[in-house]
């Protein structure tokens, strides 16, 4: 566990981060955090008075780390850039994404698609699973499981169903 504090910051122009709201992990809290790891792993602990769990430290080089902060991370501390935050974390060994039920069920429909799926890193089948996990209706939900099932069948990565859907849409 660490303990430190930092300051709220936001990217101006800084590619696909532009606009982000994130606080800076240091490269020496970052080593006293999780030794010799210099790749994006997740966390847990307390912003301020907020818990939280499973958020991905992404690494920024020369053994720094950031901490994105999203808005319901940002409603949690009820605080915006500039303001100090105090933070306590730990690696988060309990973290795991979970494949939903009704998309497990529906690739066991068909094998290649289940193949396929299996096929990918980790990572790229979390893409789908986050995705389809951060649907606020249940017909939305609906629709990114059937849109998953139909790249696993196509053998689509995230970003190549994603711009299928899109180039659908005009």
């Amino acid at each position: 566990m660490v303990d430190f504090s930092t300051i709220i910051q936001k990217f101006a122009e800084h590619g696909d981060k532009t606009g982000w709201s994130y606080i800076e992990v240091p490269a020496d809290v970052a080593e006293s955090l999780n030794p010799g790891v210099k790749k994006t792993y997740r966390v847990k602990g307390k912003l301020d008075s907020f818990e939280f769990s499973g958020l991905a430290l992404l690494p920024t080089g020369g053994g720094g780390f950031i901490l994105p902060l999203n808005a319901r991370i940002r409603r949690g501390i009820k605080k915006e850039e500039g303001a100090i935050l105090q933070v306590r974390m730990e690696v988060d060994t309990d973290f795991e994404i979970k494949v939903p039920d009704e998309l497990t069920e529906c690739l066991e429909e068909d094998a290649e698609a289940l193949a396929y799926f299996n096929s990918l890193r980790k990572s790229h089948r979390d893409y789908f699973i986050k995705w389809i996990d951060s649907a606020k209706t249940y017909e939305t939900r609906v629709r990114r499981i059937v849109n998953t099932v139909n790249a696993m069948v196509q053998k689509q990565d995230y970003g190549q169903m994603i711009r299928s859907l899109r180039g659908s849409r005009t």
